[in-house]
C-alpha cells in the first residue's frame, strides 16, 4: 500500500503482522489509524506491507520466503527504509534488519514478541502448553493452510462492547452514534481473518514460540544465523503495559540482546492493551509523534 505524498527521502515501511487479521489493524478509521498518525506527524513517504490471505498454492511458503518478499518490496521502494514492525511483523522486521542491516536506517518495534522466555502472557502460554501435534493438526485440517477463523480462539481477544471501547480509547460514550459507527468498523475488521501458509505457521510456533531461537541466537534466516548482538541500528521500542498478547518484557528484552549503542536505543511503555498500540486514539496521539520525531532525526 502506497501512502506517499513526496518524491524523495528515506521511505518508511510499515510491516504489518502476517497473522490472524489483515493490515487494516494499522488503518482502521479516522482517529484510529496509525497510517493517519504517521502522515500527520510528518512521514510523507509511507508504504505498508499488506500480506494477502494464503491460497492453496502458497501452503509451502515459510519465513524465508516472506523475508525474501520483504526484501523485494524494500528494493522496490528505494533499497533503504525506516522499518516499523507491528506485533508479528515486528520479529520479521528485526530478522530482516539483522540479515540486511545496510537496507534499514532505523527500526521501530511495536508490541513485538522477541524473547518469549522473558515473561509469560496469554498467547505465549498457549503456545508453550499446546503440543506441536495440535498445531500440525490445524495445518492438516486446512490442507496445508491455517484457516484464520480456526485459530481466532487462540488469541483470546475479548470483543464485548466495553472491551472494544477500551481498545479504541475513544471519548465517544458507548451507545453514541459516533461510537456505534466505530464499533461497527472494528467488528468488520475483527471478523475478517486471513489464512496463513502451514509451513510458515509451524515455523513461527516451533522456532520462535517453543524454542525461542531468535533470542537464543540460533535462528537461521536465508542461510545465515541471526546474531542480534551484531545489530547496531538505532531502535525504538513501544510496548503496552496491559498487553496480554505480547508482554512488555518480551518486547523490551531486545535492548539487552542487540549491539546497538545505549544512546541509540529508545523505549516507551504505553498504558494500554495490544490493539490500542495501533488503533487506540490516546496512544496514537500521545506516543507516536515522539516516535516520528526520533525517526526524522539525522543518522
Amino acid at each position: 500500500r502506497d501512502f506517499t505524498t513526496a518524491e524523495s527521502g528515506v521511505p518508511t515501511l510499515l510491516c504489518t503482522p502476517l497473522a490472524l487479521h489483515g493490515a487494516a489493524v494499522a488503518d482502521l478509521a479516522a482517529g484510529h489509524s496509525l497510517v493517519e498518525a504517521l502522515r500527520g506527524a510528518g512521514i510523507d513517504r509511507l508504504f505498508m506491507a499488506d500480506w494477502r490471505s494464503a491460497s492453496p498454492d502458497m501452503r509451502s511458503l515459510g519465513i524465508d520466503e516472506y523475508l525474501a518478499a520483504l526484501n523485494v518490496l524494500i528494493d522496490e521502494v528505494g533499497g533503504r527504509v525506516d522499518l516499523v514492525g507491528l506485533c508479528q511483523g515486528g520479529w520479521l522486521s528485526l530478522i530482516y534488519a539483522a540479515r540486511f542491516p545496510a537496507k534499514v536506517r532505523k527500526l521501530v518495534m511495536v508490541g513485538a514478541p522477541i524473547d518469549l522466555a522473558a515473561a509469560h502472557c496469554g498467547l505465549s502460554a498457549v503456545a508453550e502448553a499446546t503440543p506441536l501435534t495440535v498445531f500440525q493438526g490445524l495445518v492438516n485440517s486446512g490442507n496445508g493452510l491455517v484457516i484464520g477463523r480456526s485459530i481466532a480462539k487462540f488469541w483470546g481477544n475479548p470483543t464485548d462492547t466495553k472491551h472494544v471501547h477500551e481498545i479504541l480509547q475513544t471519548a465517544h460514550p458507548i451507545g453514541s452514534p459516533e461510537f456505534t459507527q466505530l464499533e461497527a468498523s472494528f467488528r468488520k475488521w475483527n471478523s475478517w481473518t486471513i489464512d496463513v501458509p502451514g509451513k510458515y505457521y509451524l515455523e513461527v510456533v516451533e522456532k520462535l514460540y517453543k524454542r525461542n531461537e531468535l533470542a537464543g541466537g540460533s535462528f537461521v534466516a536465508l542461510g545465515q544465523r541471526i546474531d542480534l548482538s551484531q545489530l547496531r541500528l538505532p531502535i525504538y521500542l513501544l510496548a503496552g503495559s496491559a498487553d496480554d498478547v505480547v508482554a512488555p518484557e518480551q518486547a523490551l528484552a531486545l535492548q539487552r540482546l542487540v549491539g546497538t549503542a545505549p544512546e541509540a536505543l529508545c523505549h516507551q511503555v504505553a498504558p494500554c492493551n495490544h490493539l490500542s498500540l495501533f488503533m487506540g486514539r490516546r496512544t496514537l496521539e500521545e506516543y507516536w509523534p515522539a516516535i516520528v520525531r526520533w525517526m526524522k532525526e539525522a543518522d
